[in-house]
Formats: C-alpha cells, structure tokens, sequence
C-alpha cells in the first residue's frame, strides 16, 4: 500500500487494483508510517475493513470507490 493522500477529507489508498476511502481514523499508536511499513490486509465481513497483524482485533472500516 503506498501512501494515502486525502480526498474528500478521508484517507484514499489504492491496493489490489481497487481505491478504497478509509472511514474510520487509525489509531495514534500506530507507527508514523505503518502504511509503508506493517503487514496491513483487507478482509470482508458485512463490509470492507483493514487490519494491520501487528495490532490484532483492530479493523478500520474502509469504502470501495469506483
């Protein structure tokens, strides 16, 4: 994942050939640059979500963008 730029004033971020907003702030004990640098993957359950393996039991509601 590279690193989000802000569109709509969300966090956007392109993985998998798909551009998802991310809805949800990540959490302030996150590494600065945990986008570039922590396991990060997107699982479905009812929505979309990220979760980063370093901080299990965590995931960050995302939105698909077409």
């Amino acid at each position: 994942m590279g690193s989000p730029t802000i569109y709509m004033g969300y966090p956007r971020f392109s993985y998998g050939g798909f551009s998802f907003m991310l809805l949800d702030p990540w959490p302030e004990s996150w590494a600065e640059n945990w986008y570039s640098t922590d396991d990060l993957y997107i699982d479905y359950d009812d929505g979309y979500y990220l979760y980063n393996r370093g901080y299990p039991g965590v995931g960050l509601t995302l939105m698909v963008v077409m």
